[in-house]
């Protein structure tokens, strides 16, 4: 236990009290030469106010969370020719890929669904996405989505659904945006997308057979 200041000082002084000599001392007292009034000796105390040094080190800091990149191609191609593709980041599984999209002010829904969306609550089955590559960094369809895609191809998901990573994985995902409008629309267009957009698509001759068959 730490002395303070005030304590040292306080034991100092009653160290220095003088002391009345005994009336009536003890034969072994008298024998030793202690006779008459006297005072201690006192020794030098030096007392720090200040506290111990407990030195306890910063913690270590948190390792940083592993990252998902996202690509989002549009369907359609612009005056140029090249097909519009957003991008984003997301911490591994921590969000929704609708609520992503939605901060990212990425559009999700086709003109149907911008009138008839359920607000995420996966009852309407209106924000589909095809996932072309790194579908292994996202969870597994869920009943919802068995039931409003089940006659759809597997890459399809609903962005409501889809968990973007599990925490600890991390990797590149690209996706086609608005699929059931682009087949609706033109597999020509379809098929050139495959081929011209970003370097996410490493093989794309499986997905175009996907629309044609």
């Amino acid at each position: 236990m730490a002395i303070t200041s005030s304590a040292c000082v306080a034991a100092v002084a009653l160290a220095s009290v003088p002391f009345a000599a005994s009336t009536s001392a003890s034969p072994r007292v008298a024998a030793s030469g202690h006779r008459g009034p006297g005072r201690f000796r006192t020794a030098t105390v030096r007392c720090s106010s200040a506290s111990p040094n407990v030195s306890q080190g910063a913690p270590a800091p948190a390792p940083p969370k592993p990252q998902i990149e996202l690509e989002f191609v549009g369907p359609k191609p612009g005056a140029d020719g090249s097909f519009p593709v957003d991008r984003s980041e997301a911490a591994s599984g921590e969000k929704l890929l609708r609520d992503i999209m939605n901060e990212n002010k990425i559009e999700l829904y086709a003109a149907y669904g911008k009138v008839m969306n359920c607000g995420g609550g996966g009852s309407c089955g209106t924000c589909i996405v095809e996932i072309i590559d790194g579908k292994e960094l996202l969870n597994e369809r869920t009943n919802t989505e068995n039931r409003y895609l089940k006659k759809k191809p597997d890459s399809w998901r609903l962005a409501c659904q889809t968990i973007v990573g599990n925490k600890e994985n991390s990797g590149k995902a690209c996706f086609i945006l608005f699929p059931h409008s682009a087949i609706n629309t033109s597999l020509l267009n379809v098929s050139a997308l495959l081929k011209r957009s970003s370097e996410c698509f490493v093989d794309t001759d499986p997905l175009v057979s996907n629309y044609t068959t």
